[in-house]
């Protein structure tokens, strides 16, 4: 047995002290409606934790549209009365965030049977056949797991710096808690499918490892049973089965929060060009900690789960990749070489992949095209109201 380096330790519980907090996160703020079942094994879908959720949420989200503390923060009073398209901007941004908000949380509860059915299938394969398939490490894994748990804290942290710190503002407490709740509440939706995405990854990396093993064997002159290659297909076929399901309960809720996302980036970005050209008007605190390190997170946070959904494509397009490597091997078994040949087949006409609402795959290309596209917008409003970007 290999022993374990101290730093494998760590950051396996810190990965998995990530996911019970998420778990216990969503538990109390009624987002994951399901109990589990000990004797089954399996979760349950709870009414009268769907119930909880819904009542808890609608109060939050009443709550957290009530309140209209941001107009009393001197920098947007200073920028608004200047730049009237700033404001006009903003108050498109803030409709579609409350847009999105409702929506993710209404269709999270209305999928939650489908999901459970799905949550259910991945507990019986990582039961059944994954915990007992390796026991190699999986970096990537809790890589991610621990990338997207720090991007909460830090996007939570990131909204009460702006808002407690910037000099000359109201602050009130009990609004700004319901306000930043109900970001926490879609944050840790968008961290449920990011998870989901995760255990997919890890998965398919399993069957590319055993792949690779089985095809070390054969070329070490060993035999290799067919119903090996058979089983890791009916798991693989099953994996983008569930894969698919999954993309498809979550494909409006990561479209509306990656559109809210870019909105608030091209916003916060024609804010920070503002403040720069008339750099006097404001402290140096404001131009260079608050709205920088903004933009900065909601970037890396859209960045993170781009990164990860084209991580679990990668690794899916790689299981096509692993099986060429049986084509060089001679002299096998006429029933394994059916078995890999219908594997490369399926492969071939069903990929892993994540094409939310038949528009668009969520990999580095499309990442790259939202780039250009934020910066493109920003260009584009700092073209249309250039009159109006050098105070007087």
């Amino acid at each position: 047995m290999v022993p374990v380096s101290r730093r494998t330790r760590i950051r396996r519980s810190l990965a998995h002290f990530t996911l019970r907090a998420t778990l216990y996160g969503s538990w109390v703020l009624g987002l994951f409606p399901f109990t589990f079942d000990s004797e089954k094994k399996q979760l349950q879908r709870s009414r009268w934790l769907l119930a909880y959720g819904v009542i808890l949420n609608t109060i939050l989200l009443i709550l957290s549209v009530l309140p209209a503390t941001d107009d009393h923060n001197w920098i947007k009073e200073e920028v608004f009365k200047r730049n009237p398209l700033v404001k006009q901007v903003e108050f498109l941004v803030e409709i579609i965030s409350l847009a999105s908000t409702v929506v993710i949380h209404l269709r999270t509860f209305w999928r939650s049977k489908d999901l459970v059915e799905i949550l259910n299938e991945l507990l019986r394969l990582e039961r059944c056949h994954f915990r007992r398939l390796t026991l190699e490490d999986c970096v990537a894994f809790d890589r991610n797991v621990l990338n997207k748990g720090l991007i909460i804290i830090l996007e939570l942290g990131s909204s009460l710096a702006i808002y407690f710190g910037i000099p000359e503002s109201k602050v009130v407490v009990r609004e700004a808690f319901c306000i930043y709740l109900v970001q926490l509440e879609v944050l840790l939706v968008v961290m449920h499918f990011h998870v989901a995405v995760i255990y997919i990854y890890r998965f398919v990396w399993i069957i590319n490892r055993q792949l690779l093993s089985l095809a070390n064997q054969l070329r070490g002159s060993k035999r290799v049973d067919p119903d090996e290659v058979l089983l890791l297909l009916q798991l693989y076929s099953r994996l983008v089965e569930l894969n698919d399901r999954i993309a498809s309960i979550y494909d409006v809720q990561m479209i509306l929060f990656m559109t809210t996302m870019v909105s608030a980036n091209i916003t916060i970005a024609y804010v920070m060009v503002i403040m720069f050209i008339n750099a006097r008007r404001f402290s140096l605190l404001v131009l260079i900690i608050f709205f920088p390190q903004a933009l900065i997170i909601n970037c890396w946070d859209l960045w993170q789960g781009i990164t990860t959904c084209d991580l679990a494509e990668s690794t899916g397009r790689k299981t096509s990749t692993i099986l060429k490597l049986f084509n060089d091997i001679r002299g096998m078994d006429k029933e394994l070489e059916q078995r890999i040949s219908e594997f490369t087949l399926f492969c071939s006409h069903r990929r892993l992949r994540y094409r939310h609402c038949g528009l668009f795959s969520i990999n580095y290309k499309i990442g790259f095209q939202i780039v250009v596209t934020n910066i493109l917008y920003v260009l584009f409003l700092v073209q249309f109201d250039y009159m109006n970007l050098k105070y007087k």
